[in-house]
């Protein structure tokens, strides 16, 4: 019976391993993807975040709970900054586009990932979500997106142990998908964090810490734009 329950438990573990969907692996961009005969490109962001304190690793209820309460202080001071010149990036793509001869056209809207469908294709580098339907709504050929999704501050846990101090952070992902075929032409990850020079806690302004956050966000940026300006 032991024997049965062991094999069994080894099956669905395997099952569910095989089931998992693999991580998008990065596309680098190349120049003639967004040149003169590259088609038209649209360039959009989702909603950018508030600024915000991050506590990954403080799993439970509770450890949220006192992990949050530490932190008390550097949450109230990251919701008075702004997020500066990051909703700017749609902006700069597009110029950098154009520079390169290419046709760009900034998307006013903010995109609302959860609107769209599934895509069920299976062909490589295919986006779990389908802009195909994006074509004739903004009339363009491709989608540059840019999707934030982590901005402000960042500190690790290890349920109620903070594992490190607070760092700036800008996390997300900027991609490039072709609308006809619904594939990813660009995928870059981001995910900058910078130490505070110095010493970070000393409240209630934090000037160190906030020094680093807005180091992480010219990083942040120039991660994102750099392919466009190779």
């Amino acid at each position: 019976m032991k024997a049965r329950l062991a094999l069994a438990t080894v099956a669905l573990a395997l099952l569910t391993a095989g089931c998992a969907t693999p991580p998008q692996t990065p596309v680098a961009l190349r120049t003639d993807a967004i040149g003169a005969n590259g088609g038209s490109v649209g360039v959009a962001m989702t909603p950018v975040p508030k600024v915000d304190t991050y506590l990954p690793g403080a799993g439970c209820l509770l450890c949220l709970a006192a992990a949050s309460l530490a932190n008390s202080s550097l949450t109230a001071h990251a919701r008075t900054l702004g997020a500066e010149d990051l909703p700017k990036l749609k902006t700069e793509v597009a110029e950098l586009i154009r520079k390169k001869g290419g046709k760009a056209i900034v998307i006013d809207e903010e995109l609302k990932l959860d609107a769209l469908g599934s895509f069920s294709g299976s062909a490589p580098n295919a986006a779990k979500k389908d802009f195909m339907p994006l074509q004739r709504k903004y009339g363009v050929d491709k989608l540059v997106v840019i999707d934030l999704n982590t901005v402000g501050f960042v500190r690790n846990y290890s349920a109620y142990v903070p594992t490190s101090d607070p760092k700036g952070t800008v996390a997300g992902v900027g991609y490039m998908v072709n609308l006809k075929d619904n594939t990813y032409e660009w995928y870059l990850p981001v995910n900058v964090t910078k130490s505070a020079d110095g010493a970070w806690d000393e409240p209630p302004k934090f000037p160190g810490l906030t020094n680093s956050y807005f180091q992480a966000v010219e990083m942040g940026r120039d991660a994102l734009l750099r392919p466009f300006s190779q």
